[in-house]
């Protein structure tokens, strides 16, 4: 079974950072491809960044240049550097691989910018 373990969320002020970890297992994390998404409390839930099995990524032009994502793959981490965050980052982000046509999702991890 693949399971994805998150932690690094937390409350920040505007102009922070925060590091999101999302630990994979049950899967060859060097097949996969890791997604972030997002969500608001009564907002649908976005699409943040994915890095892929080759390390190449893609980010949602609300993040780009501020997000980065990145993954140790010896120790099967994905991670989600996060810098000059901003209230509307505020939500719960979650970490979602795909393996062998099922979706798998991190529990989540509450991120909080406010003053």
């Amino acid at each position: 079974q693949v399971r994805l373990v998150q932690s690094g969320g937390g409350s920040v002020q505007p102009g922070g950072s925060l590091r999101l970890s999302c630990t994979a297992s049950g899967t060859n994390f060097r097949l996969v491809t890791m997604d972030w998404y997002r969500q608001a409390p009564g907002k649908q839930r976005d699409w943040v960044t994915r890095i892929t099995n080759n390390g190449s990524t893609n980010y949602a032009d609300s993040v780009k240049g501020r997000f980065t994502a990145s993954r140790d793959v010896p120790r099967a981490v994905a991670y989600l550097h996060m810098n000059s965050l901003k209230p509307d980052d505020t939500a719960v982000y979650y970490c979602k691989t795909r393996w062998r046509s099922t979706d798998f999702w991190g529990q989540g991890a509450q991120v909080t910018v406010s003053s």
